[in-house]
């Protein structure tokens, strides 16, 4: 492996483990086993260094997402499934889960853009598909950049605000309700 992925990987579990806030150069060093000046002969400071580590995470909920879709299910199900698969991969993903602590503890700047970065991929990931179903007359024409929107807030506020007062809302129950309050709104009549 070479030195500059070996840093990342170090920085990448720093700032799971300790948060972006807590993380040092000196630390990522260390983790890396490299010195910190090698550190600084592939990133500038310690914010580049996230930024790119954001980047690959923002890659990796984009993979996660794509996986969800299958082109012999429907444009709604391929879509719940995408979704669902995004919002588990930000439960299950250490960094993930530790910048949302971060945010919420002490609302860190480069956290709260670095969290924004990846919403905002998200929903141009699913803006895209409402796109491609309104192309393929799947769906009626909308405005797709708020439907994504709502559609994406709605996931967020059923998954982790719900749940925070009530047991977890199974797969098929949401996708149930997606396709109730969200698809036959959608649904081009025929």
């Amino acid at each position: 492996m070479d030195r500059r992925q070996s840093i990342l990987e170090a920085a990448e579990r720093s700032f799971s483990m300790f948060g972006y806030k807590a993380s040092t150069v000196d630390q990522i060093a260390k983790i890396a086993n490299v010195g910190k000046g090698t550190i600084y002969t592939f990133f500038a400071n310690k914010e580049e260094l996230f930024s790119e580590i954001i980047t690959n995470l923002v890659k990796e909920t984009k993979i996660a997402a794509s996986k969800a879709i299958k082109e012999d299910r429907p444009f709604y199900e391929n879509l719940h499934y995408a979704l669902y698969e995004v919002i588990e991969f930000r439960k299950t993903h250490q960094l993930a889960v530790k910048l949302s602590q971060e945010v919420k503890e002490m609302n860190t700047s480069p956290v709260t853009d670095a969290l924004q970065r990846i919403e905002k991929a998200v929903l141009s990931f699913v803006q895209r598909e409402l796109d491609k179903a309104i192309e393929k007359g799947e769906i009626k024409d909308c405005p797709t950049d708020i439907v994504a929107f709502m559609m994406v807030k709605l996931y967020l506020a059923l998954i982790f605000d719900w749940e925070r007062d009530n047991p977890a809302i199974q797969k098929e129950k949401m996708l149930e309700v997606l396709e109730m309050f969200v698809m036959d709104g959608l649904r081009k009549e025929v």
